[in-house]
């Protein structure tokens, strides 16, 4: 059970961790590389190269750039992610824990890799946004989670004490790192994508549920928002 009253900020992921990852894991991975092929009429080859090249920029900042994608195979990416937008949703209970977090808790933040377009069409899809006290891309920030510069950048755009924050991500590269910049609280998510099967995650706690760390009895915490 989480001791909420040693946490004032939390820090959310939003793919994989608050929405289900399946429609990233389908569009990167299927749907780009498919739709790439017929638009500039390639063979096969090109298709399983281009799925290659993708997993292998994971955890880039420009990996998480749909302008770079664009740019790079001459695509809309975006207009090609409205043509699956329907596999856009929200994990299990994430919509639950939000609205407990909503009554409950000073200080909620999404921290993403995801870019100002990705968020552009996925929030008006989710409702995430009114949950939230802030958002921040690595975009805004130019570098991605798994880089230190990013949460330094962080701490001067939404002040947080490292000591006394929850970070959950489904990423164990930027668990690692938040945890290297000295975040004490760090849980990582079992199942990110509800059509694959479950993760383990060997340095970091993994949850399969949000109840799992506020039943839904919990009780709202007496503190004020900061303002």
């Amino acid at each position: 059970m989480m001791d909420w009253q040693t946490i004032d900020t939390v820090l959310l992921d939003m793919d994989g961790t608050l929405l289900d990852l399946h429609f990233d894991s389908h569009f990167w991975l299927e749907h780009l590389p498919r739709r790439y092929v017929e638009l500039h009429q390639l063979d096969e080859a090109s298709q399983r190269e281009l799925q290659a090249r993708i997993v292998g920029e994971q955890g880039t900042l420009d990996w998480y750039s749909l302008a770079y994608w664009s740019r790079e195979l001459d695509v809309d990416v975006v207009a090609l992610k409205r043509e699956v937008q329907h596999l856009i949703g929200l994990r299990g209970d994430a919509l639950d824990f939000l609205q407990w977090l909503k009554q409950a808790h000073p200080r909620v933040i999404l921290a993403t890799n995801a870019d100002r377009a990705s968020l552009a069409l996925k929030l008006p899809l989710t409702g995430l946004e009114p949950y939230l006290d802030a958002i921040v891309s690595s975009q805004d920030v130019g570098a991605a989670k798994e880089d230190q510069a990013f949460w330094h950048a962080l701490q001067e755009q939404e002040p947080f004490d490292p000591a006394r924050t929850l970070f959950i991500d489904d990423n164990p590269r930027v668990l690692k790192s938040a945890q290297t910049y000295g975040i004490r609280h760090l849980l990582g998510i079992k199942r990110p994508d509800s059509q694959r099967p479950e993760r383990e995650l060997q340095e970091f706690i993994a949850l399969d549920r949000f109840a799992e760390i506020f039943p839904g009895d919990a009780p709202v915490l007496n503190r004020q928002r900061s303002q």
